[in-house]
């Protein structure tokens, strides 16, 4: 069993590599297509449903999106590009493990709780333009018409949060657990129905930071994945 999961692990790696090294090599952007199926399984030298296997990964952390029925040698299109070898490197641990919703959230709450105190105590410096990117978000998920939008909007606005803390580290974790976790989030939003809540919580967030309310700022936080995510609280 340890050596099929080993064998897994080495082909998901091998097909991420190859991503990454047609992002550098052949200036691979969103929007361009991978190699299909079959192809990545003779390159790679593993079996198709190894690489099949490791694109639902990808898929499922926002960096590929499968095109279904044309074809099985149609390429998976790249969606996203990695941020950097740290966020990868995260991705790709977060992806490969069993990690309970519990787990996830509860890290969520150990780091966003931290982030907005130490964001907060910026607001007035360094921490501008990730107000300004907070700022955008709410704004934006006021619009939002699907759970993939508000979503969308919802992790730029974490993901705000993090940087504005001005740990580079925490910024990578948070990104790569919000990918890892997009689903999750996406299911949330629909079990929920309303987003109102959803979204007075993410502009009492925004205003504890930016009046420099660390304390208000982490009950926020607090509050906000317990409306999120009640079944844990």
């Amino acid at each position: 069993m340890t050596g099929d999961r080993t064998r897994r692990t080495r082909a998901f790696e091998e097909v991420l590599f190859q991503i990454e090294r047609r992002i550098t090599d052949d200036g691979l952007k969103v929007g361009d297509r991978l190699p299909g199926e079959r192809q990545l399984a003779e390159q790679l030298q593993v079996s198709r449903s190894s690489v099949r296997e490791a694109i639902r990964v990808l898929e499922t952390l926002g960096v590929v999106s499968s095109q279904v029925g044309r074809g099985p040698d149609a390429g998976a299109v790249l969606t996203s590009r990695p941020d950097s070898a740290l966020t990868d490197l995260l991705r790709l641990s977060l992806g490969l493990s069993s990690l309970s919703l519990r787990e996830v959230i509860d890290t969520r709450l150990m780091i966003e709780r931290w982030s907005a105190e130490q964001a907060a105590h910026a607001a007035t410096g360094a921490a501008g333009s990730d107000a300004d990117a907070m700022a955008e978000a709410v704004r934006a998920m006021e619009s939002a018409q699907t759970a993939e939008d508000f979503v969308e909007h919802d992790i730029a606005f974490h993901v705000a949060i993090a940087e504005a803390s001005g740990n580079r580290l925490v910024a990578a974790v948070m990104r790569a657990l919000r990918g890892a976790m997009r689903r999750y989030a996406i299911e949330a939003v629909e079990r929920l129905g309303d987003t109102r809540v959803l979204r007075e919580d993410h502009r009492r967030i925004h205003d504890a930071i930016a009046a420099g309310d660390a304390a208000g700022a982490v009950d926020a936080v607090t509050t906000h994945l317990a409306h999120a995510y009640p079944e844990l609280f």
